[in-house]
């Protein structure tokens, strides 16, 4: 922040006055002067002190903008899903809303399910079959109650594990006027929807990364097991051959004598 002329006047002075005191002796007629400035400088930043006040209060309400468009959204669900059974989920919409339902099958069996979507009248409108993931967008056409299954009935013994998300609705944007006004964004405003937008790529990257570090996991842990229960069956194999051989050659050198019985007669 730049310094006014009254503000190095008064840094000046005060700096005479110290050394003036330092030296043990007055500082002459530089004192009225140095007051005056003195209060300049006071008011200078007084004045300053309410522009960053207000600065600080404008970041405040911006922040509290940004907090707020990021809290609406979607609803994300991770849930297991039994061999042999079916989940279905409900949702109430209006008519002409959009939404989009992503899924994908985290851990279990070959990573598939079925999954399809039916409308309040009982309509299939999505149906898929055996998919590990999917996403599906569509404008309701009647309002109602949306009804979202997924089943694993295929399956006779894999557990399964899904991850879906359903967003509701356009994302408000972020400013309440922005899509009425005329005029174009400040800089801070501006600002703020770069930064929206950016926390929300941040965020779909750490959906994307957490369920594929969710499924490499359940790889490597099923790996692991498979690993392990090889090697103890390859140990007991290893003992049991080896007390085989060990027995077999000891028949080898073993010398078979006569029964008694056989001898006295």
């Amino acid at each position: 922040m730049s310094r006014t002329p009254s503000m190095r006047l008064f840094s000046r002075l005060r700096a005479r006055t110290a050394a003036s005191a330092r030296a043990g002796r007055p500082a002459g007629g530089a004192a009225p002067s140095g007051a005056g400035s003195g209060a300049g400088a006071v008011r200078s930043g007084a004045g300053s002190g309410a522009a960053r006040c207000g600065a600080g209060r404008m970041r405040g309400w911006a922040l509290a903008l940004l907090l707020g468009a990021l809290r609406a959204g979607g609803t994300e669900l991770t849930f297991e899903l039994p061999d042999s059974d079916k989940q279905c989920f409900h949702q109430e919409m209006e008519r002409g809303l959009k939404f989009t339902l992503d899924y994908q099958v985290i851990t279990g069996g070959h990573y598939d399910v079925d999954c399809y979507v039916e409308d309040p009248n009982g309509r299939t409108i999505y149906r898929e079959t055996k998919k590990q993931y999917d996403s599906f967008p569509h404008h309701t056409e009647v309002k109602g109650i949306y009804t979202f299954c997924f089943s694993n009935e295929f399956s006779t013994f894999s557990h399964k594990t899904v991850y879906f998300n359903l967003q509701v609705g356009d994302e408000p944007p972020i400013l309440p006027d922005m899509s009425s006004r005329v005029t174009a964004l400040t800089q801070m405003e501006s600002a703020c929807v770069t930064i929206h937008e950016a926390l929300n790529a941040v965020i779909d990257s750490q959906t994307h990364y957490r369920l594929r570090e969710a499924q490499d996991r359940s790889r490597a842990e099923d790996l692991n097991g498979r690993v392990s229960y090889w090697s103890v069956g390859e140990t007991v194999i290893l003992f049991v051959v080896s007390i085989g051989q060990v027995m077999l050659l000891k028949s080898f050198f073993t010398e078979k004598r006569p029964g008694s019985g056989g001898a006295g007669t």
